[in-house]
């Protein structure tokens, strides 16, 4: 007449809810993506992200310290420079946009927090396409990974203490790697972005860092339909020393996130992106879910699916509710 087991009992309070958690989510956890704006002179809304700014480098560094007296264990640097050009030399610049922000983040907090930059050209190259082109157009994966080379040597140079290669060009990692020992830099960490789909939902992001792309990624980024193929580019920047791999983007690829996680020996990030944090501003914005509920129920999820770091635009603010 009445049920055996009653699953009900330990969902009763929400003290017992809280004891009986299966995947929880910490600030510690959480890593804010941060946009600064070379030339800007006051922080510039992007529209599409509500709550999202360009910053200025003074905004930068108020909106980092906030962020790490918040719990939050990391930021990763995207710079928006004023000038670009067809190899995108704004990227090794020692003055360049993202290599200033990171010096100026270093002397603010030190090694409060994992201080993480964006390894790409994208923003800083004329065609916005993550490497230099050849003479047919196409994107010149070898002659790129010179480039990533300088790049990941200046970006140290400015205080970075964990790289972040996201331009999929074969060997990356390796090449990465090769440059920062030549430089002497053996303690340098790769967060290789093993696993990026070409994605829909990146178009706020684009807005965010103003690109010029001209036509579109495909013939490096990983198609939505394969899963195989991801755990291969896994095994080879595993293979090519990197020490944490990321999967991209997090919430329409949780079977993919599962998958790398039950494959990878080292630390797995999820990058919760633009237009992940736009669909949900968006439906909370017009009443059609409660916007901290959905938000820590996103996070959640990507937890749950085996993500050991989580990348989100709501890093402090969700950090605020966490703690």
């Amino acid at each position: 007449m009445y049920p055996a087991h009653r699953p009900r009992r330990l969902r009763s309070t929400p003290a017992m809810r809280r004891m009986v958690a299966e995947t929880t989510v910490r600030p510690s956890q959480l890593v804010l993506p941060m946009f600064v704006k070379e030339g800007a002179t006051e922080p510039v809304p992007i529209a599409n992200m509500p709550g999202v700014l360009q910053h200025t480098r003074d905004s930068l560094r108020k909106a980092a310290i906030e962020a790490v007296e918040a719990g939050v264990g990391g930021l990763m640097l995207f710079g928006v420079p004023e000038h670009k050009d067809a190899v995108g030399s704004g990227g090794i610049d020692p003055d360049g946009v993202l290599n200033v922000a990171l010096r100026d983040l270093k002397a603010e907090l030190g090694d409060e927090t994992v201080l993480m930059s964006d390894l790409c050209l994208d923003e800083f190259t004329d065609h916005g396409h993550c490497g230099v082109l050849d003479e047919h157009g196409r994107v010149d994966n070898d002659a790129t990974l010179e480039i990533y080379g300088q790049m990941a040597v200046a970006q140290v140079e400015a205080g970075a203490h964990l790289l972040g290669p996201s331009g999929m060009m074969d060997g990356q990692v390796g090449a990465i790697r090769s440059a920062l020992e030549r430089a002497g830099h053996v303690d340098t960490g790769i967060l290789a972005y093993a696993v990026k789909y070409s994605s829909a939902f990146y178009g706020p992001f684009r807005d965010a860092v103003e690109s010029s792309l001209q036509g579109d990624r495909r013939t490096y980024q990983q198609d939505p339909a394969n899963v195989r193929e991801a755990l291969r580019e896994v095994r080879l920047d595993l293979d090519e020393g990197a020490d944490m791999v990321m999967v991209k983007p997090a919430m329409l690829y949780l079977d993919v996130l599962r998958a790398v996680a039950e494959e990878s020996d080292v630390p797995v990030a999820a990058y919760q992106i633009s237009g992940e944090y736009a669909m949900i501003e968006a439906a909370a914005a017009g009443g059609w879910c409660d916007r901290r509920t959905a938000i820590l129920e996103s996070l959640t999820s990507i937890r749950r699916a085996g993500a050991d770091v989580v990348l989100t635009y709501w890093a402090v603010e969700a950090a605020g509710w966490l703690r």
